[in-house]
């Protein structure tokens, strides 16, 4: 359910601004997406995991939030990020 390291570091790679880059709004969101995607597939099987679900959600309230405070700051990044991920908005 977790993301692997050559994951992390090429989505790191791809939505931040430098190579190091984990703190800016676009990584977070991107791999906020990544995790919500794997967590989604995993209640595919597990349909009564009630306690992960909870986790999810809070996942998903968080990119909520982070991408509001995109919205706010960076109109123009905000819409990029949601292309690139494909999040419908």
């Amino acid at each position: 359910m977790s993301i692997t390291a050559e994951k992390k570091t090429a989505l790191v790679k791809e939505f931040g601004q430098k190579e190091q880059d984990t703190g800016s709004p676009e990584v977070q969101v991107a791999l906020l997406t990544e995790r919500i995607t794997n967590l989604t597939e995993h209640f595919q099987t597990n349909k009564k995991d009630h306690h992960s679900r909870r986790g999810l959600l809070k996942l998903v309230g968080r990119r909520r939030r982070l991408l509001d405070y995109l919205k706010n700051k960076d109109f123009n990044r905000y819409q990029e990020v949601i292309k690139k991920l494909g999040l419908r908005r």
